[in-house]
């Protein structure tokens, strides 16, 4: 499966060194099984995104292996790609970017043509050939027509997705500098969030993970700054990770408030099995 990753400190700019390579069972390791594409996106000094992506395995891209990706932003968020549909290419990667705001997917969609015929105008946004570009493409039709009110947007996407197109997993994350949308449905792929506080759970440290199934990612400034992880797993024994539910949507505001709404309460109406996910996955325009 993809693996998403968020970290959010909306309150200052924080510099971040992100090996996606040096775990144990890191981004490099997963990689192999991942083998479509790897991304980072955040945020610059004057609040634009930035996308840093390729199209490629980790372990075939020398350059990424021998570089860790040193950047300062309030938001980043990274990807690594298992191709459900689409070619590998860099239109294909994630993180995406739309309207100002970074958007990165772990799931299955299906009836794209279905869902392509509902985005109208929208679908000049889709820039390459993957579900998760155009589920994004859908959020941000919606956010534009509840007048950028996100989370209306949102729950307005999901619920019809959920009635009409077949799917395996929704879950999401989408940010821009200074806030921060986190959404799964339905139970199929875990996805949690951490609230972190100064120094950490031991309240001196920086933060530094090394996760058995995550990244490597070293920020000393959260040693004085709070912060909000998202990642497909629990990347460390701090007892604050909590499992996002079925159909939840958080939002973290600037000043790391948090807001949970339930917006689906239901299964999807077609339901991808298993089975099926992964025929997509090893599909021959995948």
């Amino acid at each position: 499966m993809c693996r998403l990753f968020a970290l959010f400190s909306p309150q200052n700019p924080v510099h971040a060194t992100f090996w996606l390579l040096s775990a144990p069972d890191s981004f490099l390791d997963q990689s192999l099984r991942n083998p479509d594409g790897t991304g980072l996106g955040y945020f610059d000094e004057k609040g634009r995104p930035v996308l840093d992506k390729e199209p490629i395995a980790a372990f075939e891209d020398h350059a990424y292996i021998r570089e860790a990706r040193q950047v300062r932003s309030t938001v980043f968020v990274s990807h690594i790609r298992f191709a459900t549909n689409g070619p590998k290419t860099l239109q294909n990667c994630q993180p995406f970017e739309m309207d100002g705001r970074l958007f990165a997917h772990n799931g299955v969609l299906g009836g794209l043509d279905k869902l392509e015929a509902r985005l109208g105008e929208t679908r000049a946004l889709v820039q390459g050939d993957t579900d998760s570009e155009c589920y994004f493409a859908y959020l941000t039709q919606q956010i534009r027509e509840h007048q950028g009110d996100v989370a209306a947007g949102i729950a307005a996407a999901v619920d019809w997705i959920a009635d009409e197109l077949p799917i395996y997993s929704l879950n999401f994350i989408l940010a821009t500098a200074q806030e921060l949308w986190v959404f799964r449905y339905p139970e199929t792929h875990t996805l949690y969030l951490l609230e972190r506080e100064e120094g950490g759970h031991h309240g001196d440290r920086e933060l530094h993970y090394l996760s058995q199934r995550g990244l490597r990612v070293l920020s000393p400034q959260l040693r004085e700054q709070r912060s909000v992880v998202v990642a497909s797993e629990r990347l460390n024994d701090h007892p604050g990770w909590k499992e996002i539910q079925s159909g939840e949507l958080i939002h973290v505001s600037a000043s790391l408030a948090l807001t949970s709404t339930r917006l689906l309460d239901r299964p999807p109406n077609k339901r991808l099995a298993p089975q099926a996910a992964v025929a997509k996955y090893h599909s021959p325009t995948s």
